[in-house]
């Protein structure tokens, strides 16, 4: 097989398909539906899930919480420099995206507020990562919470009413940069009739960092360099994912995260173990999955990691397919937009 280049992972996006604000409620987006073993897709309402899942498949969903990750920070001669949170590193210190970041030295110490400033202690790449150590009196995560901004996709330009919007309604551990997406169409009150027919719920976690969402800048993709992210999978999960795998049942993942996850901490023979750490797997086509067998997922940005990944689970031809339906069909594209289902 000859080299899978990034333009393979191109289509087309007329604009006004890139959702600006969220639906309400929250599972009545609309939902692409393909069916591999039959080959065939229908446009559906995310709610119907609820009909096409079996009594037995097993959601695997990632609990992560956004963080008010972007900041703004000065100069002392007044210049705005954006800092975007990216990862923690111990009490004081973060890898962070500045903006610009050519015009801050190493050593060098701004100032967010009387609370808060942060001196730039290393760099770590040249796309404008760096280290950063805050300097701070008081509590940082009630700090961060008063100043700092749910940083929104840049395609996202419209101001968000309501910030828990950007969150999943089972979010619990705050740290992620960006929203996993593919959870935002859940309610409590589908989790709840899901339960009741007997699909069950398994949480993992992986906080979305640069890895997810920076772009692919080399041509041929096996050049791409993927940013690792922190993820954990309790003793607790991995025993209810080996039991529904040693009983036949389907393992969903729900959102590119999860099959992240899943995927990184997978064992030969088709199992998963217990992990904390960094994962930088990147998914791309030929893989063989040995977890996944199914994918609930948004419509991603063209040539990125994660039109990729989705390429992986069916293929990038019927990816492209289905993609093409979908803005024919006038879907809603990227964060706030919606849904497929890959079974």
């Amino acid at each position: 097989m000859s080299e899978l280049l990034k333009k393979d992972f191109y289509y087309d996006l007329p604009e006004e398909l890139i959702a600006q604000t969220p639906i309400y409620p929250r599972d009545h987006s609309r939902l692409l539906y393909y069916n591999k073993s039959t080959d065939k897709y229908e446009d559906k309402h995310f709610y119907d899930i609820l009909d096409i899942l079996q009594k037995g498949d097993l959601l695997v969903i990632n609990n992560t919480r956004v963080i008010n990750a972007r900041i703004f920070a000065y100069k002392e001669n007044g210049r705005k420099i954006e800092v975007l949170l990216l990862k923690r590193i111990d009490l004081t210190r973060w890898e962070a995206l500045l903006k610009p970041a050519k015009k801050v030295k190493i050593g060098e110490t701004i100032t967010v507020n009387e609370e808060l400033s942060l001196t730039v202690e290393n760099i770590t790449d040249d796309n404008g990562i760096r280290i950063i150590n805050f300097i701070f009196d008081g509590v940082f995560e009630e700090i961060l919470d008063r100043i700092g901004e749910v940083p929104l996709p840049p395609y996202i330009t419209e101001k968000l009413q309501d910030k828990e919007r950007y969150q999943t309604v089972y979010n619990k551990v705050s740290g992620s940069c960006a929203a996993p997406t593919a959870g935002l169409h859940f309610t409590t009150e589908l989790m709840q009739k899901l339960k009741d027919k007997g699909i069950d719920f398994a949480e993992i976690l992986l906080h979305v960092g640069l890895g997810t969402f920076r772009p692919v800048k080399e041509d041929v993709i096996t050049d791409h360099k993927m940013h690792s992210e922190y993820i954990e999978i309790n003793k607790e999960t991995a025993n209810k994912i080996n039991n529904a795998i040693k009983e036949g049942r389907r393992v969903i993942a729900v959102g590119t995260t999860s099959v992240r996850v899943l995927e990184s901490v997978a064992t030969n023979d088709g199992f998963v173990k217990e992990f904390k750490g960094e994962t930088n797997i990147f998914i791309y086509p030929p893989y063989k999955f040995k977890v996944v067998k199914g994918l609930i997922t948004n419509f991603h940005l063209p040539e990125s990691t994660l039109i990729m990944l989705v390429s992986a689970f069916v293929s990038r031809e019927k990816i492209l397919e289905l993609y093409n339906h979908a803005v024919k069909e006038k879907y809603r594209f990227f964060s706030f937009g919606d849904a497929m289902l890959l079974l």
